[in-house]
């Protein structure tokens, strides 16, 4: 194992981007990153011994969202695509948290969810030129959102009135191929199965997506994880996987390669690339990116110490597989 470090500018360490991160996608020259604090998108560009010069794009300024510029996005999952930049909001519900030394405060805190509209989005963003800045997109939101998709569903309406961290609704990866995006579910994961859904979502003019026929659901023998993050590797899909409740771990590296049209997708049709490192209360594996040398970047929720450095980054982990 190897590690690089991310480095980012004030504003985000102010916002505490850098410790709250959940997506990661490699560019010829830098990445995209996300945390899921704000509703911003960063560009980090490669200086030769890090990853640096921050630029953060606010999502408000490229699409019309929701809940308007300041509320978080929750942003998940990132994907690049036929000169696109794909985000995807969690779409999960939030229970407060309850708060150590205030017992009866915590358990009114425990008894209230909360939804968040801006958390309910996908936004696809075309990008210039060079591949380094966004231009103004198209989103999928409000009464079309995908939650709302799922609103009569056998299988996954029972857990839309669930935050996700209860095992509700919650989307953590997206990996676009071709036409085809899917979108990997933490929760619910259904009996030991976890979820991942197919959509194909076109552009509707006007700064809008909508979604073209019906959706596709996948349900994978993950041994009881869900899904963390994904991206494409070759002809296949390589999932991140950890649990779906409030736990450390294990997390694990998959690989997915035959895809049908829906369906089950047993453990033996399933290979464990990775057993991923994981800290206690810290270091929580959250994205994923497939660098040019076929290597893989992980970057961390809840960063361990360890990985904070004197300039005001993190470190990111790079495995070969």
């Amino acid at each position: 194992m190897e590690q690089v470090e991310l480095r980012f500018g004030e504003d985000s360490r102010f916002a505490q981007t850098h410790t709250n991160l959940s997506a990661v996608r490699w560019e010829p020259t830098g990445l995209w990153v996300a945390g899921d604090e704000t509703a911003t998108v960063e560009r980090l560009t490669w200086t030769g011994d890090h990853f640096g010069d921050e630029r953060s794009f606010a999502l408000a300024d490229y699409v019309e969202l929701p809940a308007g510029r300041f509320d978080e996005a929750d942003i998940e999952g990132l994907a690049r695509a036929d000169g696109h930049l794909w985000a995807v909001g969690s779409h999960s519900l939030k229970r407060r948290k309850a708060k150590p030394g205030e017992p009866e405060k915590s358990i009114r805190r425990l008894g209230t969810v909360v939804r968040e509209e801006n958390r309910f989005i996908l936004v696809r963003l075309p990008l210039d030129e060079t591949g380094e800045r966004p231009l103004p997109g198209a989103i999928l939101s409000g009464g079309r959102n995908v939650a709302a998709m799922l609103a009569d569903d056998r299988h996954l309406a029972p857990f839309l009135a669930l935050p996700g961290k209860d095992n509700g609704l919650d989307i953590e990866g997206i990996a676009v191929v071709g036409e085809r995006v899917y979108l990997g579910l933490r929760g619910p994961v259904l009996r030991g199965w976890a979820v991942v859904l197919e959509i194909r979502p076109v552009d509707d003019g006007g700064g809008r997506l909508r979604l073209d026929g019906p959706y596709r659901k996948h349900f994978l023998d993950l041994g009881g994880l869900g899904v963390r993050d994904m991206c494409p590797h070759g002809g296949d899909l390589l999932l991140l996987t950890g649990p779906t409740m409030s736990l450390d771990g294990p997390v694990r590296v998959v690989r997915w390669r035959e895809r049908q049209d829906g369906g089950l997708v047993p453990a033996h049709d399933l290979e464990t690339v990775l057993e991923l490192p994981y800290g206690v209360g810290d270091d929580h594996p959250e994205g994923l990116a497939v660098l040019p040398d076929g290597r893989l970047m992980v970057v961390y929720d809840s960063p361990s110490p360890a990985r904070i450095t004197p300039a005001g980054g993190v470190l990111a982990d790079i495995f070969t597989i």
